[in-house]
């Protein structure tokens, strides 16, 4: 099983350096993939090009908040094994009535989805997350006290959290 995983809008794929080692020293086969950061159609379209060179049904889809994003756009169009996302961007800050938009295609997500989430997250309150969870049919959420975007400050258990996750597929 290969992990792809794209950053977010803010970082370069350097940032992802500590995610894929970790994730290789847990026997993963990862890599980064830079994105496209100026809008979700060409990141969306780059992403699914870059999954199509792989077998999409053995590829696991991953990001860091805007690369999440995409990467939740692309398992709502395309059988890939699984989905996991780092801070998933529900909504921008101080604006939480944009959760229901951006998680309107998660109904058509069917392959199982790990998201983790720092429960200080300004793009994430942790209530609206838990309610727009129950829209994926096969979902784990995992939050992380005191832990703003990103989960950078717990990286060693996210990422056990997604070898936990990933064996049970």
């Amino acid at each position: 099983m290969r992990i792809l995983i794209a950053p977010g809008a803010s970082g370069g794929i350097e940032r992802l350096d500590p995610y894929v080692a970790g994730l290789a020293r847990r026997g993963f086969d990862a890599s980064a993939l830079d994105l496209p950061r100026s809008r979700t159609e060409p990141a969306l379209a780059r992403y699914a090009e870059a999954v199509a060179e792989l077998a999409p049904e053995r590829t696991v889809v991953a990001g860091h908040s805007f690369g999440g994003r995409v990467a939740s756009l692309l398992a709502a169009e395309t059988p890939v094994a699984a989905l996991v996302v780092f801070a998933y961007p529900l909504h921008p800050p101080g604006k939480p009535q944009l959760w229901d938009e951006r998680t309107s295609h998660w109904s058509r997500i069917s392959c199982p989805v790990l998201l983790l989430s720092g429960e200080s997250d300004p793009f994430a309150q942790p209530d609206l997350l838990r309610q727009a969870v129950r829209r994926l049919p096969d979902a784990e959420l995992v939050t992380y006290p005191r832990v703003r975007h990103g989960v950078t400050p717990v990286l060693d258990a996210a990422l056990d959290a997604v070898a936990a996750f990933l064996a049970r597929l």
